[in-house]
């Protein structure tokens, strides 16, 4: 994803809670600290699909917005 927003192009990471703040050192580190990181709650792995289709449910507004701002 840094190789792709250094290109300009609109990108953001789903991160899970307890990686967020690695997430962002991350970003830092490969020089994109604007990276947008959207956080879901922990843990994802080993959920039920329909666990799973909530949590991505639920981040679907932050990642409209992300676009929206992108497009101004």
């Amino acid at each position: 994803m840094t190789e792709i927003r250094k290109r300009g192009v609109l990108a953001a990471v789903i991160c899970s809670s307890p990686f967020m703040n690695l997430g962002k050192a991350q970003a830092r580190t490969f020089g994109v600290p604007d990276l947008r990181l959207v956080e879901i709650p922990h843990p994802f792995g080993g959920l039920a699909l329909g666990s799973v289709q909530v949590r991505a449910a639920a981040v679907i507004p932050q990642l409209v917005s992300l676009i929206k701002e992108h497009i101004k």
